[in-house]
């Protein structure tokens, strides 16, 4: 039996981010929901309802839904137009194909004022004489009806012949509901056939796969070992069980039935059974598989692959350690992945899987490490040898005092051995390093030379300091 849970209701409310008490529309469809129930309390804003194809026996809960303007209940096991009066919003409302009877029930929609389409069609009270001039004199507000427009003149010729048309309903509705009661005790008295014969069944000998003695006790433990190492009986008895199963399931379905809401129900009933069988059917024949072997009797490691995965090993010489590089799935959650590293073999668990290798070499699992690369997924294993020193990064620098030392008899060496080289400065080669800048050369001009005037003392300007050297 389908319900409606909040679980369900979130499921179908992604688009608005699985908030439920928001929710403007919820699509409910083909859930196998047979009670309508919780709606009208978690979603109190839907404006759009769909639950077609369901088992709805009765409209129920919608009646706080006052934002609800459209409503869709198709191919139900709705029989009676109930308990919409609340929802005051309600422009279009769809019943197609159920098991609506009772015409008259479309009374109470006289309160769903703003109500402008009604979808009747598929329905037992649609094959009524009058039925379209009954919904249209009752439901003046409706504008389509089985979505074909109602016009003006066929509303005034439907209130004219109301009360002719509202007495041919009455008859043909007390018709009807005799009919329905008779089917109604013939579908309860089939069930009840149908539990007795099961009870039948279940109560003869062998039921439980072991066939008994008069006095209750079970055969001897010889028949029943002579059962179970005959594998080709069971077998057959299966494959007998499978065949008589098809036998019934056929017959069913050829069956001819009224279209109730029972014979749905019953429908319904069969097909989670032939469910039930099937997956049990499946689940013998999925065999358990034995626990993968890791480690021998005698104590010996074996190396098992089961996750299938790509692997390299190497071994590092230069850094004394062995690497192991395991390809995992890129996405693959670390939470996910468990690592036992022990000094003959290393053991990785993806999701359960095991896969184990043996190392070439002792290693130091105290020491090892395990790292997952960001881009690729895979994880990386290093473990450093027994007796051996990881040389991670370069040598250490001696120490300072030795450097020195030796540095000093190196200088004292190249003394020793140092020879002077004469160069002659006729030949060298680099340049003279004072002489890069040249000083140009002044020539003195030749000055036209005129004749010297020599004061002479008689001269009256004529004044002879004695501080003034003789002109040459």
């Amino acid at each position: 039996m389908g319900r409606i849970t909040e679980d369900l209701i979130r499921r179908n409310a992604e688009h608005n981010d699985c908030v439920i008490f928001s929710l403007e529309e919820l699509s409910l469809h083909q859930q196998e929901i047979e009670r309508l129930e919780h709606i009208d309390k978690w979603c109190r804003d839907l404006k759009i309802l769909y639950l077609q194809n369901n088992l709805i026996g009765k409209i129920e809960n919608v009646s706080k839904l006052k934002k609800l303007e459209y409503l869709n209940l198709a191919l139900n096991n709705i029989e009676k137009v109930e308990n919409l009066e609340g929802c005051e919003g309600l422009t279009k409302l769809d019943l197609t194909i159920n098991f609506i009877g009772e015409l008259s029930s479309i009374k109470t929609l006289r309160h769903n004022i703003h109500l402008k389409e009604l979808f009747l069609m598929g329905n037992p009270c649609a094959d009524f004489d009058g039925y379209r001039q009954f919904v249209v004199a009752t439901l003046q507000q409706l504008k389509w009806l089985d979505g074909k427009e109602i016009e003006r003149s066929e509303r005034i010729q439907a209130l004219q012949n109301f009360p002719v048309i509202e007495q041919q309903i009455r008859e043909q509705e007390k018709a009807y509901c005799l009919k329905r009661a008779k089917d109604k005790e013939e579908a309860q008295r089939k069930l009840q056939e149908d539990a007795d014969e099961g009870k039948k069944e279940r109560s003869q000998p062998g039921f439980d796969g072991r066939w008994y003695t008069d006095i209750g006790a079970p055969l001897p433990s010889s028949v029943e070992s002579k059962d179970l190492q005959a594998p080709e009986i069971q077998e057959g008895e299966c494959n007998r069980k499978k065949v008589e199963d098809e036998e019934d399931d056929l017959e069913f379905w050829n069956k001819p039935s009224l279209f109730t809401p029972e014979s749905r129900l019953e429908t319904l009933r069969h097909m989670e059974k032939q469910r039930k069988a099937q997956e049990k059917l499946s689940d013998k024949k999925k065999k358990v598989k034995p626990a993968r072997t890791l480690i021998t009797e005698d104590g010996k490691a074996l190396n098992v692959n089961e996750p299938k995965l790509d692997f390299s090993l190497k071994d590092d010489e230069k850094r004394k350690q062995i690497v192991l590089d395991l390809a995992v799935y890129r996405y693959l959650d670390t939470s996910l992945i468990d690592v036992d590293v022990r000094p003959t073999y290393v053991r990785v668990l993806v999701k359960g899987k095991p896969f184990q290798l043996v190392l070439p070499a002792e290693v130091k699992p105290d020491s090892s490490s395990a790292k997952r690369s960001q881009t690729t997924g895979h994880l990386v294993i290093c473990m450093p040898k027994v007796d051996e020193v990881i040389t991670g990064c370069p040598p250490a620098s001696k120490p300072v005092a030795s450097t020195l030392d030796s540095s000093r008899e190196r200088k004292t060496e190249r003394s020793r051995h140092t020879e002077k080289l004469e160069v002659d400065p006729s030949k060298r080669s680099f340049p003279d390093v004072a002489n890069i800048v040249q000083e140009k050369k002044h020539t003195p001009r030749r000055v036209r030379s005129e004749p010297k005037i020599t004061p002479t003392e008689e001269d009256p300007d004529f004044e002879d300091n004695p501080e003034v050297p003789p002109l040459i």
